[in-house]
């Protein structure tokens, strides 16, 4: 028994050596791409935003993998192995485990014996349909998609040949990143990768941790077992505590992991869940990804980069759970979810009316929403989930035409949500998910015309003080006044203090109203 026990360590160590080396092999061999743009922030200012990045508008994010099987929403991975919570308010642990690992304990064992990586076989996605829901988001009205690449949790969706935790070897066993690729192109969506990897080396470390209280006390959890290391990643230092790590030798095999999903899948976008990481190391990784993308288009730079940092025109700023509380010079990004990122039993999510209203927001102010539609575990969507996609696609044939393709225009609205005391994001700028009345409008252009929308259902006239006579930001008069998604010829007057349109008669179904105003010649 000793010796076959002994044969069986010997194998593990093995077969997870010859996977550090095959990592590490990869590491060397990362290579980028010749061209124009140099790993400095002063190549970078020779940036150009694409055309079809202005013109979408919107996207959907597929923010999906094994953390969804619990059901548990965001950070499974992390907080099951939480015997103490962690008290935001006070910004230190708490004397209570965390619900998620209360959970875990209760549903699959200890994370000493059950850990996430038998989280991992679980997820079958044997529901997931690309090209169905594919085909949904674009009726929808998204004119990108997003796959998620790898989250925090260190497992990879795509096919890599650096890590065996991924999709193609393990849990759905499909290229989840590959296929949803196909159907994105086939549908003729721009398609782009998310990746989470940067705050994995800190992030995952409870993993290495043990119960502080209780029966189990000092029982290391299994990610301290060195044969997962490749999943669960080396012990952190002591100072190595922050979001993004600071070790060289993380950094270098991050570099080497998303050099392997930019050259497998050539994404027209990727999104890093971080600032910009790792100094020279992401600007290497920037720098690839722009000259790797114009050899794809005869020297035609196509590809977009996004992460949490102002731009200065280098990248596209993404902001999380909140937008930009004026116009930006440069095109921006907001991400969020309509619920929970994960899937989570009994959340509570958006409706397509805010969905909708947040949309018109951030495209008054030069950006782009990247939302993330929730799949359950199975790779299907609910029935609510459902509800609100169809309802925002009931508004998107009538009212596309003031939002893609469309530019800011002098002011982004008026109303008491532009007012300056307006409520916070989670993660910065203003709150996305908001509370509008009738005199909310937002404002857009396309070439001459100019598009207003109402963020509610107007109970008398629309009254817009920015289109009056008199106003200073418009020395136009105005030709004619289109209700989009109506054929009834509307009342309006341009007074000296405002355009008065009297309330319509037949109002459509849903909430936000898009007026198309044309002025004279």
């Amino acid at each position: 028994m000793k010796i076959k026990l002994f044969k069986r360590i010997g194998l593990i160590s093995l077969f997870t050596m010859a996977a550090v080396l095959s990592s590490l092999a990869q590491v060397n061999k990362a290579q980028p791409a010749e061209g124009p743009f140099k790993p400095t922030d002063e190549s970078f200012k020779q940036y150009q935003y694409p055309e079809w990045f202005r013109d979408a508008k919107f996207g959907i994010w597929a923010h999906w993998g094994p953390q969804a099987v619990p059901r548990q929403g965001d950070w499974y991975a992390k907080k099951m192995y939480m015997n103490q919570s962690w008290d935001w308010g006070k910004n230190a642990f708490s004397d209570k485990p965390d619900e998620d690992y209360t959970y875990h304990v209760a549903h699959y064992g200890h994370p000493s014996k059950f850990g996430y990586k038998d989280i991992i076989p679980l997820w079958k996605a044997e529901k997931w349909d690309p090209e169905k829901l594919m085909s949904l988001y674009k009726k929808v009205g998204a004119k990108y998609f997003v796959s998620m690449g790898t989250h925090h949790d260190d497992f990879f969706l795509w096919d890599s040949k650096i890590h065996r935790w991924n999709a193609v070897k393990m849990g759905p066993k499909k290229d989840v990143v590959g296929l949803w690729q196909k159907a994105a192109k086939k549908e003729g969506l721009r398609f782009g990768v998310s990746e989470h990897l940067g705050a994995s080396y800190t992030w995952f470390q409870t993993a290495r941790g043990a119960d502080k209280t209780g029966p189990m006390a000092g029982v290391p959890y299994d990610g301290n077992d060195e044969q997962y290391a490749d999943l669960y990643h080396p012990k952190a230092a002591a100072n190595d505590n922050g979001w993004l790590t600071n070790n060289p030798e993380n950094q270098k095999n991050w570099l080497a992991c998303i050099t392997e999903l930019i050259d497998m899948y050539h994404p027209d976008l990727l999104y890093s869940d971080s600032q910009m990481p790792f100094g020279d190391i992401g600007r290497t990784m920037i720098s690839h990804l722009y000259n790797q993308d114009m050899e794809k288009n005869g020297g035609k730079l196509q590809a977009v980069y996004t992460c949490k940092q102002p731009s200065k025109g280098m990248w596209v700023q993404d902001v999380e759970r909140g937008a930009l509380d004026s116009i930006s010079p440069f095109p921006w990004q907001t991400d969020t979810s309509i619920g929970d990122w994960f899937y989570r039993t009994g959340q509570k999510y958006m409706t397509g009316t805010e969905v909708i209203q947040m949309l018109v927001d951030i495209v008054s102010k030069n950006g782009n929403l990247l939302l993330n539609v929730v799949q359950t575990p199975e790779g299907d969507l609910e029935p609510d989930v459902m509800t609100i996609l169809n309802e925002i696609a009931g508004w998107t044939p009538a009212n596309s035409e003031g939002i893609y393709g469309t530019r800011p225009w002098k002011v982004y609205g008026e109303g008491p949500t532009t007012a300056k005391s307006q409520e916070k994001g989670q993660f910065g700028g203003v709150k996305d998910v908001r509370a509008y009345g009738a005199t909310d409008i937002r404002f857009t252009t396309k070439g001459e015309t100019l598009y207003a929308f109402c963020m509610t259902k107007p109970t008398g006239e629309v009254k817009i003080t920015s289109l009056g006579k008199k106003s200073k930001l418009n020395s136009k008069a105005i030709a004619s006044v289109q209700m989009l998604g109506s054929n009834e010829k509307l009342v309006w007057h341009q007074q000296d203090d405002a355009l008065v349109i009297n309330k319509p008669t037949t109002l459509p179904d849903w909430q936000v109203l898009t007026f198309k105003v044309d002025f004279k010649k």
